[in-house]
């Protein structure tokens, strides 16, 4: 799976929120800033390349769909995250949030019991 730039990201957020859509749809449900029309319609077919979306033909205008659903992302995106910058050790990203007091002792505990619980 290609890596999508910040663009693309912000693209597939309005898709995964419109579901089956044109690229009118997918613009307005895009936070502001929203980017042009003409830069979003190049987007979103440099998403259907990288074969994020699957686009068809209705009528005079094309609908996409996105092909991952936004949580197989996710997965993907922290998979590589992780492996890319601590080495595959989610126990050294927590340690990082920590260190930069991003994770207080508190919210560990609450981490715990959620992992606890999934046992």
């Amino acid at each position: 799976m290609e890596k999508l730039t910040i663009q693309e990201e912000e693209a597939m957020l309005a898709v995964w929120q419109t579901g089956e859509g044109n690229v009118k749809l997918f613009l307005e449900n895009m936070s502001d800033p929203k980017p042009p029309y003409t830069t979003l319609a190049s987007t979103i077919k440099n998403l259907e390349k990288k074969n994020y979306l699957a686009g068809r033909l209705a009528g005079n205008t094309y609908l996409y769909k996105p092909l991952i659903t936004h949580a197989d992302y996710k997965k993907k995106f922290m998979h590589g995250f992780v492996k890319d910058y601590f080495g595959s050790s989610y126990k050294e990203l927590v340690n990082f949030f920590v260190e930069q007091k991003k994770l207080s002792a508190k919210e560990l505990k609450e981490i715990i019991k959620i992992i606890e619980e999934k046992k």
